[in-house]
């Protein structure tokens, strides 16, 4: 059978995975070494997955997850099983496949725009090494994998048209003209400035801050005010979601606890965002992507007359990279 081309967006909080069918796939990027030591009740689907990459045993979708919020999680067993574990759910079992992922613009290139040789040769290198699902079913297995920029990714998916057909073109007028991403992601925060498929590095780069940060705030708060020692992750979403936490039996209220936690994000964002693009004057548009965008879009929308969030903005960096493998074609192993 083929190698299928796949756009795989393995960040810090989800992992997304992108075919040329169209569809699109996410899994939360939770996992942990170890056995998951939990048994479902009356042989329910627990929702945990479980892997060999190595030596390693992971627990892929457990509660008590491994933070990904450090430098190598890129090279990690974790995330070869956490990326197995969406490739799995978007029904590749048994199929080999050519990936595109990416890393963070400031982890990809230094600032004098010369690329991290080193770092990207071990990214790619990282997830072509095999991983075993314990459950019995074939593994997806990744042939090819080339790695990009996160933020410029989604440059490609804003310039590169799908006709419905296996050809794709570029769109020259967008190619031209100067644009910039704003990817507001998991742990970081990437800006690219391109104009006639140029990069501009003094405007571009990353940030560590994203909506990691905006959920490690919101648990660390709500322990404080409650004596906690720690909060779940389902906590966490419950608080962001519906402003309100149950504990001891009871809803509490925590609507200034998130507001508070969500301004400190935006006004960092935003600043870092400013003191790169300034008022985005030149700029023919400011697309904002990422699931940051999604999560924060109330409070991003009017920092600029010529700024837009791009369609299924959580998916933009992982179309881009599917867009980029048809496109520039098959990279070579």
């Amino acid at each position: 059978m083929d190698a299928l081309a796949v756009g795989l967006d393995d960040g810090y909080a989800v992992t997304k995975v992108a075919l040329a069918t169209g569809q699109l796939f996410a899994v939360p990027s939770r996992g942990r070494i170890g056995s998951a030591k939990i048994t479902a009740v009356n042989q329910n689907d627990t929702g945990i997955a479980e892997y060999m990459s190595g030596d390693e045993h992971i627990a892929v979708g457990v509660d008590d997850f491994d933070a990904t919020g450090f430098d190598d999680y890129p090279l990690s067993a974790v995330n070869r099983a956490i990326v197995q574990h969406a490739l799995l759910a978007a029904g590749l079992s048994g199929r080999s496949i050519h990936a595109v992922s990416g890393l963070p613009v400031a982890r990809f290139y230094h600032s004098d725009g010369q690329r991290r040789d080193a770092l990207i040769a071990s990214k790619t290198k990282s997830l072509l090494a095999p991983v075993q699902p314990l459950d019995g079913r074939p593994p997806v297995s990744i042939a090819c994998h080339d790695v990009i920029p996160e933020a410029l990714a989604a440059w490609y998916d804003h310039v590169i048209i799908e006709d419905g057909t296996e050809w794709v073109r570029l769109d020259e007028s967008a190619v031209e003209a100067p644009l910039a991403i704003v990817d507001i992601g998991g742990r970081t925060t990437d800006f690219v400035v391109v104009a006639d498929e140029k990069l501009w590095h003094q405007s571009s780069g990353s940030i560590t801050c994203g909506l990691l940060d905006l959920r490690g705030s919101v648990a660390e708060a709500i322990c404080a005010v409650h004596d906690l020692d720690s909060l779940s992750d389902a906590g966490v979403d419950q608080a962001l979601t519906e402003n309100t936490i149950r504990l001891f039996g009871k809803d509490h209220d925590v609507t200034a606890i998130v507001s508070k936690a969500r301004q400190q994000i935006v006004l960092r964002i935003e600043q870092e965002t400013r003191r790169r693009l300034g008022r985005g004057a030149e700029l023919e548009r400011v697309l904002f992507v990422g699931g940051g965008s999604v999560v924060l879009a109330d409070a991003i929308r009017h920092w600029f007359p010529n700024q837009a969030i791009a369609p299924h903005p959580a998916f933009a960096n992982a179309r881009g990279m599917l867009k980029y493998l048809r496109y520039v074609g098959l990279p070579s192993e």
